[in-house]
């Protein structure tokens, strides 16, 4: 699978929103093969990661996020189940589950219901490794703020207003990925 075949399939290769997308992902994408390789004990399927990390985000599009050069319909946190059933269509269901969970550390269905977040009623964590290092590895970077990485403290940080299920779940990434 060529995971640039997928995304120019939604994107105008060369415009905004594509450049936005790829460069992040990319970006996502080494990261989590930097750490993948750092832990050969964990067995993580790398071609999988790599091909799953530059499709996490493919969704953007449907949601309304001009700074992004995306004019959906959807609120931004939409983004991942969108991206879910883009990947689901194009028949695969194992990269359409890291799309589905990688927003913030992995929404839970107490958590959506309590924010009343306008997300489909199930658990949306990451449950194999692959995805929890993904996720992991996204929360380093952002999509306005282009090539720039950041420090594990900063990224802890920026999820504190999440709660404390939240920093639990990064936390312990750290200890497994870093």
């Amino acid at each position: 699978m060529n995971p640039y075949e997928i995304i120019e399939k939604y994107y105008e290769k060369g415009g905004d929103a594509y450049n936005i997308l790829v460069d992040h992902s990319v970006s996502v994408t080494e990261l989590a093969l930097s750490m993948a390789r750092k832990h050969p004990d964990l067995g993580l399927d790398l071609t999988f990661i790599s091909e799953a990390a530059m499709l996490h985000d493919i969704g953007i599009f449907r949601t309304a996020a001009a700074v992004l050069h995306c004019f959906g319909e959807h609120p931004y946190i939409c983004h991942g189940y969108l991206g879910a059933e883009i990947m689901r269509l194009e028949g695969y269901p194992l990269h359409a589950l890291v799309c589905e969970r990688h927003t913030g550390t992995g929404l839970s269905l107490a958590h959506i219901l309590k924010e009343n977040l306008p997300l489909p009623h199930r658990d949306m964590l990451p449950i194999s490794k692959e995805e929890q290092l993904i996720c992991f590895a996204d929360k380093f970077f952002s999509k306005t703020h282009l090539g720039e990485q950041y420090t594990v403290e900063k990224a802890r940080t920026k999820l504190l207003k999440f709660g404390d299920e939240t920093i639990a779940r990064f936390d312990e990434w750290c200890k497994i990925f870093l």
